[in-house]
């Protein structure tokens, strides 16, 4: 059953570079029953059941790799590799559950490898977005085989840069290096009073600095900062672009871009129940899981407005890191899991 994951995964993809990888899931998918093709956006797009049934099943997972190849190897069971559990996991999951499902009449299964996830343009979710209107939608990313996650927090990215003459070393006016201090402070300052009351992490702003640099040419010095945020519900990125305009320095210039809007869907609707019902079919007991950083999940979720979660095996901790590694007999499960879910989509949704 691994095989899938493991080709997949041996076929190294970070943002941009996603084509042999996406070839190969394509090929594999019309070999095992799809009607598959790579899309105008680059992504692997395979269809089972009828085309056009009246019910879409959408399972929307990402091709794309966080940089940094690892050797891939299997010991014990376990597979190691960049992509492993972000997200090839979760893809591989969905293919071979709609691979080896009876497809219910009136429904599609609609499974896209989408590129360029890991990267502020989203690319394969936008084009997905803007061409099907599902029912249903699953994204693909890590839960661990027993877990639904209901919410990705929102996120935006600033680049702040800020220039001044030079003045001598003497005089008490501040440089550029301690205005960006300043800054940073300001903006934890205004982070730790919205965060007053809320202790979970999902329900917080969560400010860093991702960059701090400062460079002179004798006659100018310059910074240039780097910021991110996680964002909650209640707070949009633009209520952060409006804050760091009061915050910053006059002359300073703000770049925003990687601008996601939070999204948290309902545990009560057909979709989740029909997971938990999978789940526990095989013998697990369902959780539900808030994530705090993103997903292909804060692209789509507003624009469709259908019951939406995200689902698959592994450990999001490993997520990025450079021991990333997943449990076969983890993924067989939720494959089987999936299995269950799209064979009950004529009784249970």
């Amino acid at each position: 059953m691994s095989e899938l994951l493991i080709e997949l995964v041996k076929r190294y993809s970070p943002s941009m570079q996603e084509a042999p990888a996406v070839q190969y899931l394509a090929e594999w998918m019309r070999t095992h029953g799809f009607e598959a093709s790579i899309n105008p956006s680059g992504s692997a797009c395979g269809i089972r059941g009828a085309t056009n049934a009246p019910r879409t099943l959408m399972l929307l997972g990402h091709i794309d790799t966080f940089p940094g190849e690892i050797p891939v190897r299997v010991e014990d069971n376990i597979l190691y590799g960049r992509g492993s559990v972000d997200a090839k996991g979760s893809l591989c999951a969905f293919a071979e559950a709609a691979a080896a499902a009876t497809i219910p009449e009136g429904w599609r299964v609609v499974v896209i490898g989408a590129v360029e996830e890991e990267s502020a343009s989203s690319k394969g979710a936008h084009y997905a977005r803007q061409n099907f209107t599902p029912d249903f939608c699953i994204i693909g990313e890590p839960s661990g085989a027993d877990r639904i996650t209901l919410g990705y927090k929102g996120r935006i990215l600033l680049d702040y840069t800020l220039r001044q003459a030079v003045a001598h070393t003497a005089r008490p006016e501040p440089t550029v290096g301690e205005l960006g201090a300043n800054f940073w402070a300001a903006i934890r300052g205004w982070a730790n009073e919205q965060n007053a009351g809320y202790d979970r992490f999902f329900d917080q702003v969560m400010p860093s600095l991702r960059a701090i640099n400062t460079s002179s040419d004798y006659f100018h010095e310059t910074l240039f900062m780097t910021v991110a945020f996680r964002l909650p519900p209640r707070v949009t990125p633009d209520d952060v672009i409006h804050v760091l305009n009061e915050l910053k320095q006059p002359e300073g210039q703000l770049r925003p871009y990687g601008q996601e809007i939070a999204y948290q869907g309902d545990r009560n609707n057909a979709l989740v129940r029909s997971m938990m019902g999978a789940i526990r079919s095989r013998g697990g007991q369902p959780g539900f899981v808030l994530k705090t950083g993103t997903s292909d999940m804060n692209i789509v979720g507003a624009v469709w407005q259908c019951p939406i979660i995200a689902y698959g095996p592994g450990d999001s901790n490993l997520d990025h890191t450079p021991n990333e590694h997943q449990a076969l007999d983890e993924y067989a499960r939720a494959v089987d899991t999936l299995k269950r879910l799209i064979e009950s989509l004529s009784t249970g949704l």
